[in-house]
């Protein structure tokens, strides 16, 4: 495994979207607004991501693909990315965490690790 990965820290903030959520349909909307920071000496681009999510009653889904919102950012050292999304799940609390697949300029593909991160309804835990 490529010590690359060790180059890009990722920071999370979460919000719960209460007015776009149905406590009683199952249906707890989460945004996160992911910040990249490129902290190596090269230039990366962001290729693919794979985020594994789970929620209270152990429910798990995956979700891969191309970039992030639309795009495939390159980000050069000593400078941040950053973008927001969202997931629905059906229970108050979970959990995501995952991996950007990430390339140099000269064609050194890594993976750079999502530590696990929780979405909360505020107030549920103490």
């Amino acid at each position: 495994m490529s010590e690359l990965g060790s180059t890009i820290k990722v920071e999370v903030i979460t919000e719960y979207i209460e007015e776009q959520s149905s406590p009683k349909e199952e249906r707890y909307l989460f945004r996160y607004t992911i910040t990249i920071i490129n902290l190596g000496q090269a230039a990366v681009t962001l290729e693919s991501r794979h985020w594994r999510i789970t929620d209270a009653n152990d429910h798990k889904s995956e979700v891969q693909g191309a970039g992030v919102v639309g795009e495939t950012p390159r980000i050069e050292p000593d400078t941040a990315y950053q973008y927001t999304s969202g997931t629905v799940l059906e229970t108050p609390l979970g959990v995501m965490q995952g991996t950007y697949t990430m390339v140099t300029d000269d064609g050194e593909q890594f993976q750079a690790t999502i530590h696990p991160f929780r979405l909360s309804v505020p107030g549920l835990l103490h």
